[in-house]
């Protein structure tokens, strides 16, 4: 187990840096993006564990931040870091706070005026709430419950630090969906490379050993 977590850590620093450097599509209101990090960095809590996925995320972030964050230096650059960490422990195992997350993100977003007007909008995030029941049963229900906890966490803030109109949060909706897709498959995909990789990697140094 041990020797898998080590494996796994530079496998995450490597492809996870990596993965941090091909945008994908921007964030409305600010210069941040989403990057094939979003489906690849979640999975570090299934193989390291809850807190210690957190830890590498968290650390990853900060890296490529300290390194390139000051060209797009904006709040939801900073905010960014947030949504991940909650994706990275909702797909590490089953948890109170994979509903409680979600259900305090909905809340959140329609207290505010703007949220309340596209109260649906927050609909999405009853997503995860749902596949928590089954997460443990199905990768892709996992991974999606995964990268729908980063949206929520997401939405949650930004509708406070943007204060968007009406109009985008409505504009944003076939987005979410299309996105979220391609997220969920991606991040599924990627933990079942990983998982094989490191079972191969396992069994062969468990063979030279015998």
């Amino acid at each position: 187990m041990n020797y898998q977590k080590i494996l796994f850590f530079f496998l995450f620093i490597t492809f996870g840096f990596a993965a941090l450097q091909v945008p994908l599509v921007h964030f409305a209101g600010s210069k941040a993006t989403f990057t094939l990090f979003d489906a690849f960095g979640p999975i570090a809590g299934a193989f390291l564990g809850t807190l210690s996925g957190i830890a590498a995320v968290l650390i990853m972030q900060i890296t490529n931040f300290v390194l390139h964050g000051s060209k797009v230096l904006d709040i939801g650059t900073i905010i960014r870091f947030l949504p991940m960490l909650f994706a990275t422990m909702y797909f590490s195992k089953p948890s109170k706070l994979n509903w409680i997350v979600p259900g305090l993100a909905i809340v959140i977003f329609n207290l505010n005026p703007i949220g309340r007007s596209v109260w649906f909008y927050s609909l999405f995030w009853l997503v995860p709430i749902g596949c928590y029941f089954w997460q443990e049963k199905s990768i892709l229900l996992r991974s999606l419950g995964a990268t729908f906890t980063a949206h929520a966490m997401g939405g949650a803030i930004w509708i406070w630090a943007f204060h968007l109109p009406k109009a985008v949060w409505l504009g944003l909706i076939p987005v979410v969906i299309m996105e979220r897709l391609v997220f969920t498959i991606s991040m599924a995909a990627l933990y079942l490379c990983v998982r094989s990789i490191i079972n191969q990697n396992y069994n062969r140094h468990a063979i030279h050993q015998n």
